[in-house]
């Protein structure tokens, strides 16, 4: 599983990094990162909720 983030469509609203903070994390500007690399199965559930709560859907899970 890869995670991408639309940096263009990202607001930094930070609620993926809320639902899913093992996943996701902020840069200094509040906007968010994506797990770097190949995402453990253990963390797939949290990666998907962070996905869910995106209001502007800037989060694609491959």
């Amino acid at each position: 599983m890869k995670i991408t983030i639309d940096t263009s469509m990202c607001s930094g609203h930070a609620r993926c990094a809320a639902a899913a903070p093992e996943v996701f994390r902020l840069d200094d500007d509040g906007y968010a990162l994506p797990y770097e690399g190949e995402l453990p199965e253990s963390l797939h559930e949290e990666a998907r909720s962070g996905e869910r709560t995106c209001p502007e859907r800037a989060i694609r899970i491959e």
